[in-house]
Order: C-alpha cells, then sequence, then structure tokens
C-alpha cells in the first residue's frame, strides 16, 4: 500500500551543534561544515555508533524502522518538539503476536521496553496493512508523534500523542490516539486468537507495564510508528522525506571521529 504524505520533516543532522528553535517557526539547517557533538551525547558518540549500539542492543528492530525513526528524532529535536533523548519505534510490518515495541534511550543507549503493542481494528487481524489519518477508521496511524500529558480515562491511565505529519497522522489528537494498557494485549490473548486483541487506532500495550511505560516516555519524546509501506511514499517538491537524512549520518560520523 502506498501512502501519501506530506511531511513537516526537513533534512536536519541528528547530531548537529545548532541549539533547538523553540519557536517551532524557524527550522536549523544542515549546512555541510564539520558538526560538534551535542551536549547530551557523550563525548566522541557518533550517529553511526548509537545506530550501531540500538541495534545490538534490539536486535529484532528492523534497521530501516530505526533509521527512519532516529532521522524523525533528529528532524524533531532541532524544531525544538521534542526535549529528551527518548526514541519509541513500532514496527506495525511485524505480526501483532511479536513484540514489536522498543523504547530507547538514546544517550546512554539502552533498551528500556520492548513490548508487545496493538493496531487498529480495521488496520487487520496478525498482521497490519492498511492504515488512516481519517476520524472513525478505527484504523493505525503511521509516522511520528509526539508524546503529551498524562490522563485518566475510560482505558484507565493513558499518554496524549500529538501526530506531527500532515495528512499522515494530524488528526491523532482529534481521533483521541493514546497510549494505554488494555486487557487484550497479552500473550494469552495471542496465543488463544492467534493476534492480539485490536484497538480504535490507539497503540495500546500490556497493562501491567502500562503506567511505568507511560511515564518513561511522557512529556515531549517521539514515538515513530514504522511500516514497510512507509519507506515507498512520495514526499512533495520542496519537502524532504525522512529518509533523506539517512546520507548524512555516515559523514556525520566520519566528520566527528
Amino acid at each position: 500500500m502506498k501512502i501519501p504524505r506530506t511531511l513537516l520533516l526537513t533534512t536536519l543532522p541528528l547530531l548537529a551543534a545548532v541549539p533547538p528553535a523553540r519557536d517551532g517557526g524557524a527550522l536549523a539547517r544542515f549546512s555541510g561544515s564539520p558538526a560538534p557533538q551535542l551536549a547530551l551525547w557523550p563525548s566522541g558518540t557518533s550517529a553511526g555508533a548509537i545506530e550501531t549500539a540500538l541495534l545490538h542492543a534490539a536486535p529484532t528492530i528492523r534497521p530501516a524502522a530505526l533509521r527512519a525513526a532516529l532521522s524523525a528524532w533528529g528532524a524533531l529535536y532541532y524544531r525544538g518538539e521534542i526535549s529528551r533523548p527518548l526514541l519509541t519505534v513500532i514496527d506495525y510490518g511485524l505480526p501483532s503476536t511479536v513484540r514489536r515495541m522498543w523504547v530507547f534511550d538514546l544517550a546512554s543507549r539502552r533498551l528500556l521496553f520492548h513490548e508487545l503493542v496493538a493496531h487498529g481494528r480495521n488496520s487487520g487481524e496478525n498482521l497490519a496493512h492498511s492504515f488512516s489519518n481519517e476520524e472513525g477508521s478505527l484504523m493505525t496511524s503511521l509516522g511520528a508523534f509526539v508524546s503529551g500529558s498524562t490522563y485518566n480515562g475510560k482505558n484507565g491511565y493513558s499518554l496524549h500523542l500529538r501526530g506531527m505529519e500532515p495528512g499522515l497522522n494530524d488528526r491523532a489528537e482529534a481521533r483521541t490516539i493514546v497510549v494505554h494498557g488494555a486487557p487484550y494485549v497479552c500473550e494469552e490473548f495471542a496465543h488463544r486468537q492467534g493476534r492480539l486483541g485490536r484497538s480504535f487506532g490507539c497503540p495500546a500495550v500490556r497493562p501491567e507495564i502500562a503506567r511505568a511505560l507511560i511515564d518513561e516516555v511522557k512529556d515531549r519524546t517521539l514515538l515513530y510508528a514504522w511500516h514497510p509501506s512507509i519507506e515507498n511514499a512520495e514526499a512533495p517538491a520542496g519537502l524532504a522525506h525522512t529518509v533523506a537524512i539517512l546520507g548524512l549520518l555516515d559523514a556525520l560520523s566520519h566528520r566527528s571521529s
């Protein structure tokens, strides 16, 4: 399935020295000059080293999913949209019966959570294949989301998400797409049904870990929902697909060594 997307994300380096813009207006752009490391990264750390370390910490994550998520993290950090070096990645190309959510601490390069996560009722059975930004679709949305505040709702302790990509996921708040715990997200349910239970589009997790996970990633961190089909989307003229930043990672890695 080919997904049209209009991206807010631009071609930005993951590890540049430009401070984040807090007004959200001006974008920090890659100038092509050597870039010192950010203060939040250990001295001498390169983008390539971070990616390698994360792949080692999470050997079942697909490199394409991780790279797309790291690209989005870099772009949104420099826009001032996110404030901490935490990254949540969901690979919706994997079956719901396997653990396809990873939460990383980028600064320490540690894996904090590796969890089951549900997809939307109308996105598919065990495999998700259909995605939507439309209210009432009961489908999962892909792309970059920034976490917000927590609240107690009909699904218990929950986390607001703000979709950052127009046409792809920017109706998330109107659709009440949130992180929450759900009893149908568990290995027992998956064993009985051959899939997890499905949400109305929310990335629902196991109730036992919902509060701890939500408290870890709340307040302006990145959640990136990936699927192989997103790699084939066409970006409109004048805007850059997040994957365009990937060519900069190796260059930055060599320049900072």
